[in-house]
């Protein structure tokens, strides 16, 4: 995907931002002095920040300019923000916040998809393992096909409130998968099976197995995550 001026100076600011270059509290440079760092107008590095603040890693105040907000408020369900977090930080405890968030959500989902799912959904389930598999030497095309599995158990719950949660929800499994993709053979056989256990669960009606089967494979992930950092 081709990045305009704005998404760049977003991302490279982001970055310095989660690495610590730009602590907690302190100030971003001027807009002035940003604008000749990057040889951009004021108008994109206004557009920046108005980014930036939607990811809630700076807040601007008036006559005062931009500043770096606290760790604990950054919008940690922005795939931008998780990814780059991700990229640095070596803290154990944002792994485990991860895990605790995805044990709690996930096996919920998919004990209610093995109660709810309809013909259809199987169908788009099925297909989004299928390619899966198919595409298991493959990092992106492996992780659209996870996430596109993913999201096909979540709309076999068919809540509709729910339902909003669906980009938060895809937003942490991406940076988690984008982090975790082993193709080799002592993790990619594992991690087909571990997604075909649930699909199976899930046609047959069984939430108790499709419960353990998303808690087996967010095992699987987080250990290969604490492996990676």
């Amino acid at each position: 995907m081709t990045l305009n001026k704005t998404d760049r100076i977003v991302i490279t600011l982001g970055k310095q931002i989660v690495s610590g270059k730009y602590l907690p509290n302190s100030a971003l440079p001027a807009e002035t002095d940003l604008c000749e760092e990057f040889s951009t107008s004021r108008n994109i590095i206004r557009e920046v920040f108005r980014s930036l603040m939607a990811k809630r890693l700076i807040m601007v105040k008036k006559y005062y300019g931009a500043y770096v907000t606290q760790k604990n408020q950054w919008n940690y369900l922005d795939s931008d923000v998780l990814q780059w977090v991700l990229e640095g930080d070596d803290d154990p405890a944002l792994i485990n916040a991860m895990s605790e968030v995805r044990n709690l959500v996930e096996p919920a989902i998919a004990r209610w998809a093995a109660e709810r799912a309809t013909s259809s959904n199987l169908a788009e389930i099925e297909a989004a393992l299928n390619d899966m598999i198919a595409n298991n030497q493959d990092r992106v095309a492996f992780n659209e096909a996870d996430i596109r599995y993913h999201e096909a158990v979540l709309n076999s719950v068919n809540n509709p409130v729910l339902q909003q949660l669906n980009v938060a929800i895809s937003s942490l499994q991406l940076a988690v998968f984008e982090r975790t993709w082993r193709g080799d053979e002592g993790n990619m056989p594992k991690t087909l099976e571990e997604h075909k256990a649930l699909f199976d669960a899930i046609r047959h009606q069984d939430g108790d197995a499709a419960e353990k089967a998303a808690l087996n494979m967010i095992a699987s992930s987080t250990r290969r995550l604490k492996e990676i950092i």
